[in-house]
C-alpha cells in the first residue's frame, strides 16, 4: 500500500479507488512526520501521525460497513464421475449383439446389453451375480437383492413379496411377470448371465469388446462410472489442514463464470509425490500480517519451482444438472480459508499507516475529520476489518478519489 501524508487540515489520501464515492478536496496545510510503509497490521487505538505524500489532493469517502468477509484459496480441479466399476459377462452365448455407447447411462431394469439377441439387464446391489437363482435355491444375500429389485421394478410391492434370503414361490412369481415384460422366456429362473449388478444407474465409459465378438463367460464387458459428477482436485499438502470432510465449497465451471456449490466428501490419505499446478497461496489471515493490497484468492497454479506433494479432494456438486455435458472439463475448486462474519469493515485504501506503527482512519463527522487508531483484522478483497474506538456502520472515511 502507498504511504499518505496527513496535512494539519486533517485530510489524506491513498492508493486505489472506491465505488460510489463522495469526492472532496482536501485543505493545505502542514506536513506531519514521515514514515515508510510496512508498518505492523494491528494499529493503535489511539489517533497519530501518517506517513505519505502532500496536501491538496482530492480524496472521497466511503461508508464503514458491517458485513462478513472470506478468503479463499483456490485449487485446480476437473470434472469427472464418481465410482469406478467394470461388468463381467456371464450369459453363455456366441457373440455380442447390443452394446452401449461410450456416455450413455443405463437405469436400472434396462437393457446394459445383448448376447445372441438376449437382453442383460442391469439391477442395482453390491453383489454380482454369480450363480442361477430358482425356486429351492439356496437361501443367501443374493436373493434378497433380486427382491429388493423386482419390488423396485413394480413386478412386487412389500405386501405381495418380502424381501428375504430365501427364494419363495412370491419370488418365483415376480420373475415371471418380469421376464415376459422383458420378452424373453418365462420360466422364473434367473440365470447368472441373465442380469448385472452396479450400485446404481450406470455410466458407460468405455467398451473392452466389440459389436460381433465372441461372448465369454467372465471376460470383461465394459467399465463404467456412476451418473454423479464429481470435481477431483489436487490440494497441496501444507494447505491439507484448511479441508474436512463435510465442508461447504464452490466450484467455478469452465466458462468462469457460473459457479456452483459443492460439499467435500472424501479426502485422499496418500499423497501423490511431485504433482503441480494444484494450489494457490491464501490471502492474509485473520491476524492482518501481509500486504494490505492483497487480494482474497490465490493463483490457481503453482508457478516455477512451486511442485510439491498433493492430495486429492472429492467435491459432489449440489446441482449436478450444472455440470451436464462436461467430462474431464477444467473447473477451479474455491475454499474458503478465513471467514469473519458480522465485522465492521472499509475499503483497504481508507487505511492510514502510523508513523509509529499500525493503522489509523480518517473519520468524517459534521463536515470535519479526524484520525482514529484502529485495529486491523481479515483482509479481503476490496475490504479489511476494522475496529476500534467509537466505529460504527454508518460513519464515512477518507479515500482516495476516483
Amino acid at each position: 500500500m502507498r504511504a499518505r501524508w496527513l496535512a494539519a487540515a486533517g485530510t489524506v489520501v491513498a492508493g486505489g479507488a472506491a465505488a460510489g464515492l463522495i469526492v472532496a478536496t482536501s485543505g493545505a496545510g502542514g506536513v506531519a512526520s514521515a514514515a515508510g510503509p510496512g508498518h505492523a497490521a494491528s494499529g493503535s487505538s489511539g489517533t497519530g501521525q501518517a506517513s505519505g505524500a502532500g496536501a491538496g489532493t482530492r480524496v472521497a469517502t466511503a461508508p464503514v460497513v458491517r458485513t462478513s468477509l472470506a478468503n479463499t484459496v483456490q485449487v485446480s480441479g476437473a470434472l469427472g464421475f464418481a465410482g469406478s466399476y467394470t461388468v463381467a459377462n456371464q450369459m453363455q452365448g456366441t457373440a455380442y449383439t447390443a452394446l452401449p455407447p461410450p456416455g450413455q447411462v443405463v437405469r436400472r431394469g434396462h437393457r446394459l446389453y445383448e448376447v445372441d439377441g438376449s437382453p442383460v439387464v442391469l439391477l442395482y446391489g453390491p453383489r454380482p451375480a454369480w450363480r442361477d437363482l430358482f425356486l429351492g435355491v439356496t437361501p443367501g444375500p443374493d436373493v434378497a437383492q433380486l427382491d429388493a429389485n423386482l419390488i423396485a421394478l413394480g413386478y412386487a410391492t412389500p405386501a405381495t413379496l418380502t424381501v428375504s434370503d430365501t427364494f419363495t414361490a412370491a419370488t418365483s412369481f415376480a420373475v415371471q411377470r418380469w421376464q415376459a415384460a422383458l420378452g424373453v422366456t418365462v420360466t422364473g429362473v434367473v440365470p447368472a448371465g441373465q442380469v448385472a449388478y452396479a450400485p446404481g444407474p450406470l455410466r458407460v465409459a468405455s467398451l473392452d469388446v466389440t459389436l460381433g465378438a465372441a461372448a465369454q463367460p467372465g471376460a470383461a464387458v465394459l467399465a463404467g462410472t456412476s451418473a454423479r459428477p464429481v470435481v477431483s482436485a489436487a490440494l497441496p499438502v501444507s494447505q491439507e489442514y484448511l479441508v474436512r470432510r463435510g465442508d461447504q465449497v464452490s466450484v467455478t465451471l469452465p466458462d468462469g463464470t457460473r459457479t456452483v456449490r459443492g460439499v467435500i466428501t472424501a479426502i485422499s490419505r496418500v499423497a501423490i509425490a511431485g504433482a503441480s499446478g494444484g494450489g494457490g497461496q491464501p490471502s492474509p489471515g485473520p491476524d492482518g500480517v501481509g500486504d494490505p493490497g492483497s487480494r482474497e484468492s490465490g493463483s490457481g497454479g503453482s508457478g516455477p519451482g512451486g511442485s510439491g506433494d498433493t492430495v486429492e479432494v472429492i467435491v459432489r456438486l449440489a446441482h449436478p444438472r450444472a455440470a451436464r455435458g462436461l467430462d474431464q472439463a477444467p473447473v477451479t475448486v474455491n475454499i474458503v480459508s478465513a471467514r469473519a462474519s458480522g465485522v465492521l469493515a472499509v475499503p483497504i485504501s481508507a487505511l492510514v499507516a502510523l508513523a509509529g506503527g499500525g493503522y489509523a482512519v480518517q473519520v468524517i463527522t459534521g463536515g470535519t475529520a479526524h484520525l482514529t487508531g484502529v485495529h486491523t483484522g481479515l483482509f479481503s478483497s476490496s475490504l479489511v476489518q476494522v475496529s476500534g474506538p467509537g466505529l460504527r456502520a454508518g460513519l464515512r472515511v477518507e479515500v482516495p478519489a476516483p
